[in-house]
């Protein structure tokens, strides 16, 4: 498993070309909560969202037979941005196959950074097509959650925080395979042990949920969600664990939830957000978690990389 250092390292390792994104503070939430609620605007990193981390820590922790053949990937969107634009800074080829229903927007930003993009199917098959890939092509697979070198920089987003909010006693992190909440997990467990770390999957993806019920990683056999960022039909064999052991609570929520959160960060607090960053706003609003009696919230916004037609279905 991935500790404090590592993360450290990766922070320090990222420190000349990603720059920390913002707390912006929510005055609509934190009114409506009594007690302040920070927005992470994880929307303003390098490429719209926190998976430029953990993309460029992989890469500059590869070495030469990593990267020889070229890389693949299996993304519903932010990851493929991510690796794409640290693989085009040291120049490395990179295939992602991405599902049918993955966003344009994504799509042809991934493409525009020069990767090579395939929709296949559901992203069940999508991993299936880039298995062969990796053997038919000799690539290199990035994995977009469960890889340490992944976890650690996105732990970044982590060591931010606790920097940033040094009177925060709750997180609230969205959650799809568990990359960004298992980083930010070592983080908060090891310089703030007393701060709660709270969980939050929509309804219809809800793998890690479905993880802690079986006692382990278990595909979900559908995955139906406008929070695409957040479909991934399995956790990690590496995220499950470190989740149940930082993370204290986990929260669902359903999608009129989701659409009501992404009209409040749109409207109230003036962030475009896409789907899968506003869960944990959703979580608030719905009152689906129980928060420490007191202390500063910090909810995690992932990602604001959505085209036109996908933000209209919001307004």
């Amino acid at each position: 498993m991935i500790d404090l250092p590592r993360i450290q390292q990766a922070q320090a390792r990222l420190a000349d070309t990603l720059s920390p994104t913002p707390l912006v503070l929510d005055h609509a939430l934190s009114d409506r909560l009594g007690r302040r609620a920070w927005l992470k605007g994880e929307l303003f990193q390098r490429t719209g969202s926190f998976k430029a981390r953990g993309a460029l820590n992989w890469l500059r922790t590869a070495g030469p037979g990593e990267l020889a053949g070229g890389l693949g990937a299996v993304s519903a969107g932010n990851h493929a941005l991510g690796l794409a634009w640290a693989a085009r800074q040291a120049e490395v080829p990179v295939t992602i196959v991405m599902p049918e229903n993955a966003s344009p927007f994504k799509v042809a930003g991934s493409r525009e950074l020069g990767a090579e993009v395939i929709l296949h199917g559901d992203i069940n098959a999508a991993w299936e097509l880039m298995h062969r890939l990796v053997e038919e092509r000799g690539l290199t697979l990035v994995h977009p959650y469960d890889d340490e070198r992944i976890m650690a920089g996105q732990g970044t987003v982590g060591l931010e925080i606790l920097a940033q909010a040094p009177e925060a006693q709750a997180i609230l992190c969205p959650i799809g395979g568990g990359g960004l909440i298992g980083g930010i997990g070592v983080a908060a467990a090891s310089l703030r042990p007393s701060l709660s770390l709270i969980g939050v999957e929509p309804t219809g993806a809800a793998s890690m949920a479905h993880a802690w019920a079986e006692d382990g990683p278990a595909r979900l056999e559908r995955v139906d969600t406008c929070a695409k960022s957040l479909a991934a039909a399995i956790v990690g064999e590496r995220t499950y664990p470190l989740s149940r052991k930082n993370v204290q609570a986990l929260a669902t929520v359903d999608e009129a939830a989701i659409h009501h959160a992404v009209r409040h960060l749109l409207y109230r607090a003036k962030l475009a957000a896409e789907p899968g960053a506003a869960v944990g706003v959703a979580a608030l609003l719905e009152e689906a978690v129980t928060l420490p009696p007191e202390g500063d919230i910090v909810v995690v916004i992932t990602g604001g990389n959505m085209g036109r037609e996908e933000l209209e279905a919001f307004l």
